[in-house]
């Protein structure tokens, strides 16, 4: 599985595959999609680059330990639905934010927190399942 044409071509196919996912994760509160899609995706893009390059190099490329990034998620979503509590609403309430940068109006709400929140908890486990099994099959 590692031909120098899949060795070559699967960076280039990661990275436009992790740009697909951002994609997919920010417009996901208006329109199908959203933090599990995206981060299947991403996902996906991570295992193509383990059977590329190694399991080795995706361990390097991420940083830290895929579980870490799960638990941040985890940590984000839940903050997310917290936040309405302070501001006297019920938990999970959708708040927003309209800020103007650039003579445009950027939306930012909790939604989009709660997204990002499940797109690392996505990444997080399924690389982790999928990084575990190519170590184990690749021996």
């Amino acid at each position: 599985m590692r031909t120098l044409i899949f060795r070559v071509t699967a960076p280039y196919l990661t990275a436009l595959m992790l740009l697909f996912s951002l994609f997919v994760l920010l417009r996901g509160h208006n329109e199908p999609g959203g933090g599990f899609i995206g981060g299947l995706i991403a996902s996906s893009a991570i295992a193509v680059y383990g059977m590329a390059c190694g399991v080795e190099a995706v361990r390097r490329a991420l940083h830290y330990h895929p579980i870490a990034y799960a638990g941040l998620g985890l940590i984000i979503a839940t903050l997310a639905g917290f936040l309405p509590l302070f501001g006297r609403a019920q938990f999970m309430t959708g708040l927003w934010a309209f800020i103007d940068i650039a003579g445009g109006e950027v939306a930012l709400s909790t939604t989009l927190l709660f997204d990002v929140g499940v797109f690392l908890v996505i990444v997080g486990a399924i690389s982790s399942i999928a990084l575990s099994l190519e170590e184990r099959y690749s021996d």
